[in-house]
């Protein structure tokens, strides 16, 4: 397994005590990659500590999560998921490429945004198999392999056929995360491709959400970071790197998603 799968984004607030939680990403088989970002599990024990609210802030993904004897689909979260962690328990998860999960099933994943749904409707009967399958293993880091073979063989099974929209639009998206020139949609424009109504309706068949939702996040993801270091940057530098107008629209855009001010955020992070 490799387990390389990058620096974790997007989490709000610092983990629980080692201790007491593990977070573990792999990476997938390099003939999964284009569909698959990575798996994932989380395991915690806080018995006898008290509960822990994780709050992140969600990616362009779908995600297909496993626990407490059943599993589900989820589409793109558009404001920040919430959970309290509390007592013994786990997860794992396929994390889906941004795109990468419409080949799949063939349908708009923007009926999933917002959503979590039982994952045979959309993947056939043989979906439930790999849930029992799954579910009947440990949830010990040990097992963490024998649940991403069943995972990989599975999704081999039902490997999709090709889609140049797919390497189009993820291209596009990883211009997004890793441009910070990128600020708006026309930016992704390119001179005799598609135009600016068939990038949008390609996101959003494609991701779940438009252009303009995901580079708004993931310039809030880069928020969120440098706001936690120290000393923390000046906000009117800051929102103008990130592609704001002005400070004022950057503070609304923080406070509605992350729930704090800028500045407050900071603050925050900095008695933690």
């Amino acid at each position: 397994m490799e387990s390389n799968a990058g620096k974790p984004r997007g989490l709000l607030h610092p983990r629980p005590d080692p201790r007491h939680f593990e977070h573990v990403r792999v990476l997938p088989s390099e003939d999964l990659r284009p569909w698959v970002e990575h798996f994932w599990a989380v395991r915690w024990d806080l018995r006898g500590q008290p509960p822990f609210l994780q709050q992140t802030l969600s990616h362009p993904s779908v995600h297909w999560a496993f626990q407490d004897g059943t599993s589900r689909i989820g589409g793109v979260h558009r404001g920040r998921f919430s959970i309290t962690l509390e007592g013994l328990g786990g997860v794992f998860a396929i994390k889906f490429r941004p795109g990468g999960f419409f080949p799949f099933v063939g349908t708009s994943v923007a009926a999933l945004t917002q959503r979590t749904v039982p994952p045979a409707p959309l993947l056939g009967p043989r979906a439930r198999e790999l849930e029992a399958a799954i579910l009947a293993t440990d949830v010990t880091r040990d097992a963490d392999a024998e649940r991403i073979a069943l995972a990989e063989a599975f999704l081999r099974a039902h490997r999709p056929a090709p889609d140049p929209n797919v390497a189009w639009v993820q291209e596009r998206v990883t211009r997004i995360l890793e441009d910070r020139a990128v600020t708006k949609v026309e930016d992704l424009l390119t001179p005799g491709g598609p135009g600016l109504r068939t990038l949008q309706r390609l996101f959003n068949r494609y991701v779940g959400v438009s252009p303009k939702w995901v580079i708004q996040r993931y310039r809030l993801h880069e928020a969120a970071e440098r706001l936690r270091g120290a000393p923390p940057p000046e906000l009117a530098r800051l929102a103008l790197e990130l592609g704001y107008f002005d400070q004022a629209h950057f503070i609304r855009d923080f406070r509605r998603v992350v729930g704090h001010t800028p500045a407050g955020y900071a603050r925050q992070a900095a008695r933690r």
